[in-house]
């Protein structure tokens, strides 16, 4: 399964609402994510521009575009960013397919 990082921003009349009744929005995503066959990891309140992050493993891309277009056509958030994540054992195994390849940078010549 893959892992995505999801940031969420809410909409101003979404935390009003969060204020008055307060609530844990991830409760209610749990099960659209293991619907869709994929699994919970966490979720953590956050400060910036996102209002909250969400780890998910989703069977594949469709799976995750697919959940992400459901949140944001239920209205309530304001931003979905979703970011791929890559473990560090797959990192290294990129970085050996880079020793075996040389990216050149505009304007250089093949030689230098």
């Amino acid at each position: 399964m893959a892992t995505y990082l999801i940031q969420i921003a809410f909409t101003a009349e979404s935390f009003a609402r969060l204020v008055e009744t307060p609530e844990n929005r991830f409760a209610a995503v749990i099960p659209l994510v293991e619907r869709l066959g994929g699994r919970f990891v966490g979720s953590w309140m956050s400060f910036g521009e996102y209002d909250s992050v969400a780890v998910v493993e989703m069977p594949d891309e469709v799976a995750m575009k697919g959940f992400s277009m459901s949140v944001m056509a239920g209205g309530g958030a304001r931003h979905l960013h979703v970011t791929p994540l890559m473990s560090f054992e797959r990192g290294v195994e990129a970085m050996r397919v880079a020793q075996g390849i040389a990216y050149r940078a505009p304007g250089t010549a093949a030689s230098e």
